[in-house]
C-alpha cells in the first residue's frame, strides 16, 4: 500500500549537480530508513546513500564525499543531493525504504539520471 515517488532525474553535465526527491504515500505510514540506490546497464545495482529515521547516514564509497543524503521527516520524503557529477554516475536511480518495524521493504519505479562528457 506504500509508494514510492521519484523526482528530479534528467539529463546534466559533467562536474554539475542534480538533487533528486522520494516521496512516500500510503495510509498509516512510518518509515524506517530510506535509501537510494542505483543501475547501469549490465551492471548491479548499488547502494548509493541510506538514511534512517533518526538520521544516521551511509554512502556508498563511490559517492562519499560527493553526494548527501537528507529528509523530511514530516514529508515522509527524502533527498539526495548530487555535486561533481560523473559520467560513471549515469544511472537509474531508485528509492527504497523500510517499514518502522523493517518487516516491508518498498521500492519506487526509478528515475534515470544521465551524466554527459
Amino acid at each position: 500500500q506504500v509508494q514510492l515517488v521519484e523526482s528530479g532525474g534528467g539529463l546534466v553535465q559533467a562536474g554539475g549537480s542534480l538533487r533528486v526527491s522520494c516521496a512516500a504515500s500510503g495510509d498509516n505510514i512510518c518509515i524506517g530508513a530510506m535509501d537510494w540506490y542505483r543501475q547501469a546497464p549490465g551492471q548491479a545495482r548499488e547502494l548509493v546513500a541510506a538514511i534512517t529515521s533518526g538520521g544516521s547516514t551511509v554512502y556508498g564509497n563511490s559517492v562519499k564525499g560527493r553526494f548527501t543524503i537528507s529528509q523530511d521527516i514530516a514529508k515522509n520524503t527524502v533527498f539526495l543531493e548530487m555535486n561533481s557529477l560523473e559520467p560513471e554516475d549515469t544511472a537509474v536511480y531508485y528509492c527504497h525504504a523500510f517499514s518502522c518495524t523493517m518487516e516491508y521493504q518498498y521500492w519506487g519505479q526509478g528515475t534515470q539520471i544521465t551524466v554527459s562528457s
